[in-house]
């Protein structure tokens, strides 16, 4: 008898912890198609975009939103994260795997990267407009995912061509947060077409690969050799 209450007892939990994760998982499913209905509000409304209009437009109560969403910067740093998730990461994904080489690889991952962030204003203004820490890790987690898949292409090329490997990981950062940088200044203040963009980048990105290529990616041998003054164009 004791045996079978002591069986009885142990099947309460089980279905205690199935009910939970069944619940559990209909808030993750839940907050998802808020957080695309509010990525589509952002980009039907603007990145001024409230969140009354948020719940109006995904056809919710704004009692609705708070309950899985703390404020506007809990949903903020979600919008990011979705958007880095299911559109800037994967494109990049599928640039760094291309059949492509050289300079034209170079090229097309630039392109890609300011390509997405350009196709998105209105949300890419309204994630950077909210200066909250969490939204800042997406961020910076996201850029460190990117130049991690950089590295490990520049890593996989180089080592394929004999060449030295040790400055990968700095060189991938370096690309992947300077073209970042540029990007935003350029949404923030767009002095030039997106293609003048990209092929400036490119311009200094495939400048510098040549001169790691030249030396074999050796920081010895890059430091043993003399390194005078660019030649200046003449003046016309």
């Amino acid at each position: 008898m004791a045996q079978q209450i002591s069986h009885g007892v142990e099947k309460t939990p089980a279905k205690t912890d199935g009910r939970k994760r069944r619940w559990h998982q209909h808030k993750v499913e839940r907050r998802t198609e808020l957080v695309d209905g509010a990525l589509e509000a952002v980009r039907q409304r603007g990145r001024d975009v409230s969140m009354d209009e948020i719940a109006a437009e995904i056809g919710v109560s704004k009692t609705v939103l708070y309950r899985y969403f703390v404020d506007k910067n809990d949903l903020t740093t979600a919008v990011m994260m979705r958007f880095a998730q299911t559109t800037l990461i994967p494109n990049m994904a599928a640039a760094l795997s291309s059949n492509l080489d050289g300079f034209d690889l170079t090229r097309e991952i630039i392109r890609v990267y300011v390509d997405t962030v350009a196709a998105e204003p209105e949300p890419y203004r309204f994630v950077m407009a909210n200066s909250s820490a969490s939204k800042n890790k997406v961020i910076a987690d996201s850029e460190q995912i990117i130049a991690r898949m950089l590295a490990v292409m520049l890593r996989r090329r180089m080592q394929r061509a004999g060449m030295d490997i040790h400055g990968v990981e700095p060189w991938a950062y370096l690309i992947v947060g300077g073209v970042q940088l540029a990007t935003h200044s350029w949404m923030s203040n767009p002095r030039m077409s997106s293609d003048q963009l990209i092929d400036y980048l490119t311009m200094l990105c495939w400048n510098a690969l040549c001169g790691i290529v030249e030396v074999g990616g050796s920081l010895d041998t890059f430091n043993s050799i003399p390194h005078p003054s660019p030649q200046l164009p003449p003046i016309s």
